[in-house]
């Protein structure tokens, strides 16, 4: 008997795309992984902002000099490792790590958003372009001899959620929910699920039901 397909992770995102992230946190929470969304002063540049793809971690460390010899060496190469569908998820840093030239080149990768658990800057024309930029703030100093990348592609800590590469991620208004790869099929397919039953749930309160009625026969809230 030949082993089921593994599934594609970029056509899990897409699926991820279409949902938000309190339903998956709820069905994430069920399935027995409840510490699945970081912080909540990790927020969007501007309200409509929103990405969901596949997290490619960066580890971020102060910088041990004033004057590196090779300027933004490891932040440049994590910049240019990017993939059409991941999300570039970045360590807690103090220092604005992010900035309009960095998401114009990971626009073009197809890089679909950056979570940063630190500082970004040049908002305004991140903003025009509509780039998904997700941060604690901004900040106008820029990372030269504050903060370095050490190393991408490895396990991280990002406001105090456990990331691997190759775990998906949604973000949107409500905040930030980290999916582990080896729980995301189910974990969609049942938020999926639930998506049909609150809409179902939607209607009936809007007619006029108890919400304790529709809980007991629903189940969903």
């Amino acid at each position: 008997m030949s082993a089921a397909p593994t599934p594609d992770p970029i056509a899990l995102a897409d699926r991820l795309a279409a949902l938000y992230t309190p339903v998956v946190a709820d069905v994430l929470d069920r399935i027995g992984y409840r510490d699945q969304c970081p912080r909540a002063d990790v927020r969007p540049l501007a309200p409509d902002m929103r990405c969901a793809g596949v997290a490619r971690t960066v580890h971020t460390v102060v910088s041990p000099t004033l004057d590196p010899p090779e300027p933004y060496k490891g932040e440049m190469e994590a910049v240019d490792a990017l993939k059409a569908g991941d999300v570039m998820v970045v360590s807690r840093c103090e220092w604005s790590f992010w900035g309009e030239l960095l998401s114009t080149a990971a626009r073009y990768r197809g890089c679909r958003g950056v979570l940063i658990d630190g500082f970004t800057r040049d908002t305004k024309a991140i903003m025009e372009m509509g780039y998904p930029v997700f941060c604690r703030g901004i900040h106008p100093a820029d990372s030269l001899g504050r903060l370095d990348v050490d190393a991408f592609d490895v396990p991280i800590e990002f406001g105090g959620v456990s990331v691997r590469p190759g775990d998906l991620v949604l973000a949107d208004h409500d905040g930030i929910v980290f999916v582990p790869a080896v729980a995301a099929e189910e974990a969609i397919s049942r938020a999926e699920e639930k998506v049909r039953g609150e809409n179902l749930v939607r209607d009936k309160l809007a007619e006029g039901m108890t919400v304790t009625e529709a809980f007991r026969r629903f189940g969903v809230l």
